[in-house]
């Protein structure tokens, strides 16, 4: 049943939103201002969770950050930036993750109790928007957005938090759209007017409108920076030229870098213990530094100094004889001046690696570039987007949507109301299952060598049966078809094993690297036909999950399974 509502969930590093409308209007996106009762105004809200000492969610987002300060640390668990720990880990669905304190709890259960908040408030602001009238998560198409160069298992985890969030039952699981991040702001990009973007010499053409065109899309986040390359079809449907690429070098660095400044400039001893007894202060300073890292106009940015730093904490020292002179940071009546040449230092290795990622996609020939869309709440920097120009510029047009963090999320909301809009995607991995093909001395290890019941069949086992290779153009829409015979005439059942390489053409599923991410087996009743029986084998592989179904062509048994990249 198509629902009525399609709400986009932007589950990022630093902050979080969502964006909502109805099928009915779907040029009528809209999205909640957050933190107004904590006396800001965002599009976004913190992606931070408060539990109590014994686990029971409090607050998310602004209220938690602010619970969080006035109580303090004692006997509560706060967990921020929490969405890293899926970026290049393996990934359970058991592990653990610390909280500010250090103390472990179930990352399921920190990322699943995030997720529910988030679809409560979407629920309450849709009665909001409908004169008071209830709904459930069920009347909801749900779109969860996820890096694209994230692990398959990292993607998988964040759907089964969001099952054991609310925002879907199992049985009901296709209302749930998992959305690259990079590809949703992709797709808002292109159906928007030239002036909805911040760039120099624009004209009135829409991507969309241009069938051919070639653009990088890199959403520039607070933990990952995530690049896609598209061309628009005929249509505005989109084809992905090259597989999700990208790096964890986004504007959480540059806070990162501005923190440990502060903590060289008064040594780790005194910073550390203002930190711990004071962690509303050092949070709020940290919050100034991010907006004023994004200013419009680039020049020295000046930090309020808290009171609890100056007084309790460094007591009757000078707080301006910690300041070196020449090192970029100084005391400046009250509040922490960072000159503009030591801001672009905090910037340097974040910009040097997404110029330097952008750079090995123009250098592919056969990729030819004609815009660059930088997105993400990060673009909106004035140093990160002048360094892209100056790089980039005389080759192609460097463009930044006006509300480049609201970029991803709208754009979720346009690929729940048409998934199909992205047309091909490029293959990460090379996918296959094990199979047994007649033995051949030439080729195949001895060791792998086989007889079937009746000795009339000499196979190899264990040989890698690729259906798709790193690197290879997926359509989205269709699923492929294979067709499989026994090998003993009385089988009663025919078990696929799926696995994942990196390799494009491995040949054994023992290899290294080879990981095997499911299996499906089907029912084959009637054995009648000895081994002139088939099986057929329908692999989808353009989704964000890879799904497969098996059908006996006999009997027609029939059994299905998405592929399981997690281990447990």
């Amino acid at each position: 049943m198509t629902t009525s509502w399609v709400v986009a969930i932007d589950f990022g590093t630093a902050y979080s939103g969502y964006c909502f409308c109805v099928r009915s209007n779907p040029s009528d996106i809209r999205s909640p201002r957050w933190g107004e009762s904590e006396g800001v105004t965002s599009l976004k809200t913190p992606t931070c969770i408060l539990f109590d000492e014994d686990g029971e969610f409090l607050d998310f987002g602004y209220e938690a950050l602010m619970a969080y300060k006035r109580i303090g640390q004692n006997n509560k668990r706060f967990f921020n930036n929490f969405k890293m720990q899926l970026y290049q880990k393996s990934i359970s669905r058991n592990m653990m993750i610390s909280d500010s304190g250090g103390r472990s709890m179930e990352a399921m259960k920190v990322f699943s109790e995030s997720i529910r908040y988030l679809k409560d408030h979407a629920l309450d602001m849709l009665s909001e928007h409908t004169c008071g009238r209830t709904f459930s998560a069920s009347d909801v198409t749900w779109v969860l957005t996820v890096p694209g160069i994230w692990e398959p298992a990292a993607k998988q985890f964040m759907r089964e938090a969001a099952i054991q969030g609310g925002l879907v039952t199992e049985t009901d699981s296709s209302k749930l759209i998992i959305a690259l991040e990079p590809e949703a702001a992709s797709v808002w990009c292109k159906q928007l007017p030239s002036d909805g973007f911040i760039s120099e010499g624009l004209d009135n053409e829409i991507l969309e409108q241009k069938p051919g065109t070639q653009y990088i899309v890199v959403d520039c986040g607070g933990g990952t920076v995530d690049i896609t390359v598209h061309r628009v079809l005929e249509g505005g449907l989109l084809k992905e030229l090259d597989k999700a690429s990208g790096n964890d070098m986004g504007g959480g660095t540059v806070d990162f870098k501005f923190k440990n400044v502060l903590r060289d400039t008064f040594g780790s001893v005194l910073w550390d213990k203002y930190e711990k007894q004071n962690p509303t202060e050092v949070q709020r300073m940290m919050f100034d530094f991010t907006t004023f890292k994004c200013a419009k106009k680039m020049r020295d940015i000046y930090i309020p100094c808290h009171y609890n730093l100056t007084t309790s904490t460094l007591k009757n020292l000078n707080i301006g004889s910690f300041f070196k002179d020449g090192q970029g940071v100084s005391w400046s009546d009250g509040s922490i001046k960072v000159s503009l040449s030591k801001l672009k230092e905090f910037f340097k290795e974040s910009v040097d690696k997404i110029v330097q990622d952008i750079q090995a996609i123009l250098h592919k020939p056969e990729i030819h570039i004609d815009h660059i869309l930088l997105v993400g709440g990060y673009a909106s920097c004035k140093i990160l987007q002048n360094e892209v120009k100056e790089q980039f510029g005389g080759q192609c047009r460097i463009m930044c949507p006006i509300d480049a963090q609201v970029a991803v999320k709208k754009g979720a909301v346009l690929l729940g109301l048409n998934p199909m809009i992205v047309a091909s995607r490029v293959s990460a991995l090379t996918y296959g299952i094990a199979k047994g093909v007649p033995f051949d001395r030439a080729i195949h290890r001895v060791e792998k060598r086989r007889e079937n019941k009746a000795k009339d069949y000499v196979y190899c086992d264990d040989v890698f049966h690729n259906f798709v290779q790193n690197g290879q153009s997926v359509l989205c829409d269709q699923a492929e078809e294979y067709m499989f015979g026994t090998i003993n005439s009385d089988q009663t059942a025919m078990n696929f094993r799926f696995f994942s390489t990196e390799e494009p053409d491995a040949m054994y599923v023992d290899e290294p690297g080879m990981k095997q991410i499911g299996q499906v087996v089907v029912n084959m009743p009637d054995i009648r036909e000895g081994q002139n029986r088939k099986v057929k084998l329908e692999v989808s592989f353009g989704l964000m999950e890879i799904q497969a179904t098996a059908t006996d062509m006999t009997s027609n048994e029939q059994e299905s399974v998405r592929l399981d990249f997690m281990t447990q």
